[in-house]
């Protein structure tokens, strides 16, 4: 009788309280009790723990809270506290992939992230799809790694069954390749479907993609060189420079995005074989060598005035 009588008036001393004094930020580990959960809620001045214990243990359902960080409102009892830790209604982080990050960066991205738990290995290349990902205080990097690579893998099965004839892609490291380099030559989105008939074009007469990012791609594993590139380095033989090969590198150079990907199982249909820079972030294209050679120069006019050389 007397444990009933203290049950009740702790129940009616929380159901007095006005619920939270205030608005405050609490995290639940992974595997904690109903009574750990109480622990951290009064410490944190959001309620007493007798009181959430005693009401979960006489209203509450028989689901399990869930880890994770979360809001509480001023004024939330108890209860309230209590049915938001059981549905799992976290407070949502962020984190961004850009189109065209490589891999290493991601990885240092997710590293640098101090509400995210454990180790991960560095993705393999272009296996991450570029987005903004949620997750919850406590959760593992590598849980949203699987997430990331997840959404690339859904992403590109669609695209390859709408796969255009086109394409010269044989396959997804083929695909995930090309689309690594487009996204590493072109920002402009109306340009993604012209560059990629670029390469497709020069790919169907086994002409040299002459792609710089592949150049540095093995000097840096993709960040920026901060410096123009070597001669040496355009001459240099390895499985990514297309300087020195025929045909695509042994595998992608960066993550790249959904665009890019469907630029390059879609290519536009066009006999460009040559593009430079025109000074807008845009680029000018080109037929035949000399045009393209017409085209340079205009852009290393452009640079002199800029006092860019």
């Amino acid at each position: 009788m007397r444990t009933l009588l203290t049950i009740f008036l702790a129940l009616l001393l929380a159901a007095c309280s006005g619920g939270a004094p205030r608005d405050t930020v609490v995290v639940i580990p992974p595997g904690a009790s109903i009574a750990k959960a109480g622990e951290i809620l009064e410490k944190a001045g959001a309620t007493s723990a007798s009181g959430f214990r005693n009401r979960a243990r006489l209203f509450g359902s028989d689901a399990p809270i869930k880890p994770g960080e979360y809001e509480v409102k001023k004024g939330m009892g108890a209860g309230d506290i209590l049915r938001m830790m059981q549905e799992g209604r976290t407070v949502q982080r962020f984190v961004t992939v850009p189109e065209g990050m490589p891999s290493i960066m991601v990885w240092e991205r997710l590293m640098a992230e101090p509400r995210l738990t454990g180790t991960v290995a560095v993705p393999a290349e272009g296996s991450v799809l570029p987005d903004t990902y949620a997750f919850t205080t406590g959760e593992s990097r590598a849980a949203v790694v699987a997430r990331m690579q997840a959404a690339m893998t859904k992403t590109f099965d669609a695209l390859w069954a709408k796969r255009s004839p086109r394409t010269a892609a044989k396959d997804r490291n083929e695909a995930i390749t090309l689309a690594s380099i487009v996204e590493k030559e072109t920002g402009v989105a109306a340009e993604r479907r012209t560059v990629a008939g670029v390469y497709t074009n020069r790919l169907a007469i086994g002409m040299r993609l002459q792609a710089d990012p592949t150049i540095i791609y093995p000097i840096t594993r993709g960040k920026p060189l901060g410096r123009r590139i070597l001669r040496s380095e355009i001459l240099a033989v390895n499985d990514y420079n297309t300087y020195s090969m025929i045909g695509l590198p042994k595998g992608p150079i960066a993550n790249p995005g959904k665009a890019s990907i469907a630029a390059v199982l879609d290519p536009e249909a066009n006999d460009y074989l040559y593009f430079v820079a025109k000074g807008d972030g845009g680029h000018v294209f080109a037929r035949t060598l000399a045009e393209h050679n017409a085209n340079v120069q205009k852009w290393y006019q452009l640079r002199r005035e800029r006092g860019e050389m």
